[in-house]
């Protein structure tokens, strides 16, 4: 690891002369001062992945010097003895419950945060389903029912609005509650409302562990996902198995591996699986090899992404998986990639585009694309436009207590941090501060 700067600026210096470049030169198009590039060349300085991407794009050189940088990804909570998450294999172990059995939800308990902002998802009117299990007063009732199906479906819709609006600590106990309690009104209910209700509440379960990751526990999404393939499979739905690959690679790909969000999306992409779910694997893969540095190889899957996405058929009665707030997830994930693959102009000029079509309700979505995309201009030298795009996402970012947008803003930090001297930032960077310090909930 010692060794590591002088490596990198040995190589940097090699392809750079190879290039036909002078330091003046490339330092300009990489948008870092001639000082910082020659004290990175001569090991005096250690460069970062960010600083790593933008060689190789400038240099043709196809990932070759961001292998030589560590990632920089998010931290990873171990996982349990014997929980999924510690990268044996790209497919997720898991107990095949024999058919119609409803699993047990009480084995993935809410921690001690959670269960302290029980009170808070109480104010918003997010207590258990008490209302849905009154309901159940004879079984044999609800087949020709679907009253508590519909109520378990409109409640989600509510669920998933919050999670833009509020921090995911608030929100877990109450999807806690309402996973347990849909499944034991499940339990009690005919065979026809009990497959359906189960289906709805693995989706339940699901976007517990999207908001498990979003508060930064990584152990706790890998067991609330893994939790969710159970109740799906007791429905006769297997397919939310190969969907659960795509959020583990997800998590992987926030923390800086490349091989594993690769491997585990990968592996999710099958022909006889839904349209959707070969669509949202293929896009992580992308995503994946972008990390990788893979340009060519990432644009031909983000385009594979598109037509499977535009060949899907969702079911109404279920929600939708994947990203349900953006109404072109191809164009904004391509800027997104772009910025992974040191591309920061040509990926500015997409996010430009596609966060204006944001929904104005969806205020997680707007900060979490809106902050990459100031960190696109940033990188690509128009900080002081970059400093006018993210000062008005900072009241959401602080809100939406989300560890995977600190980690861009952390990326934004640094990248204005070569720029102290600019008004600008001078400004904005207390209030960037203080949204990566927020405990919002």
């Amino acid at each position: 690891m010692l060794e590591q700067p002088a490596v990198f600026g040995a190589e940097l210096r090699r392809s750079r002369l190879a290039a036909g470049l002078t330091l003046t030169e490339f330092a300009a198009s990489v948008h870092y001062s001639k000082g910082q590039v020659s004290k990175v060349e001569t090991g005096r300085k250690k460069p970062s992945v960010e600083f790593a991407r933008l060689c190789d794009a400038a240099l043709g050189t196809g990932g070759a010097l961001t292998a030589l940088v560590p990632a920089d990804g998010l931290p990873l909570v171990p996982p349990e003895p014997g929980e999924p998450g510690d990268k044996a294999g790209a497919k997720m172990r898991r107990r095949r419950l024999p058919k119609g059995t409803v699993p047990d939800t009480d084995r993935v308990p809410p921690n001690r945060r959670q269960v302290m902002a029980v009170g808070a998802a109480t104010v918003l009117g997010l207590g258990p389903a008490a209302g849905a299990a009154r309901a159940v007063e004879a079984p044999s009732a609800l087949d020709a029912d679907s009253g508590p199906v519909a109520s378990c479906r409109a409640l989600f819709d509510q669920y998933r609005h919050l999670g833009q609006v509020t921090a995911p600590g608030v929100l877990l106990p109450a999807l806690a509650e309402q996973t347990r309690s849909f499944r034991d009104l499940a339990h009690r209910s005919g065979p026809r409302t009990k497959a359906a209700l189960l289906n709805l509440t693995s989706r339940y379960a699901e976007f517990a562990g999207w908001m498990a990751q979003e508060a930064g526990d990584d152990a706790a999404a890998l067991r609330w996902t893994e939790h969710a393939v159970e109740l799906a499979d007791a429905a006769g739905d297997h397919d939310l198995a190969a969907y659960s690959l795509v959020r583990r690679g997800l998590i992987s790909y926030y923390q800086g591996d490349a091989a594993d969000a690769i491997a585990l999306a990968d592996s999710a992409r099958s022909s006889r699986l839904p349209a959707r779910v070969r669509g949202l694997a293929t896009q992580q893969l992308a995503q994946g090899h972008a990390l990788a540095g893979n340009h060519s190889t990432c644009l031909r899957h983000l385009d594979r992404a598109r037509e499977l996405l535009a060949a899907d058929r969702p079911d109404p009665a279920l929600p939708v998986l994947g990203a349900s707030h953006l109404p072109d997830p191809i164009t904004v994930i391509t800027g997104w990639c772009l910025v992974d693959l040191g591309r920061p102009r040509e990926a500015a000029a997409l996010l430009d585009k596609a966060c204006a079509a944001l929904p104005p309700q969806a205020l997680r979505t707007q900060a979490r694309y809106g902050v990459r995309r100031a960190l696109a201009h940033t990188l690509a030298g128009e900080v002081e436009h970059a400093c006018s795009i993210v000062r008005p996402l900072l009241p959401a970012a602080w809100n939406s207590d989300s560890a995977t947008i600190r980690l861009d803003l952390r990326r934004l930090a640094r990248a204005l941090g070569r720029f102290r001297a600019v008004p600008a930032v001078a400004e904005v960077s207390p209030a960037i501060t203080a949204a990566l310090h927020s405990h919002a909930g």
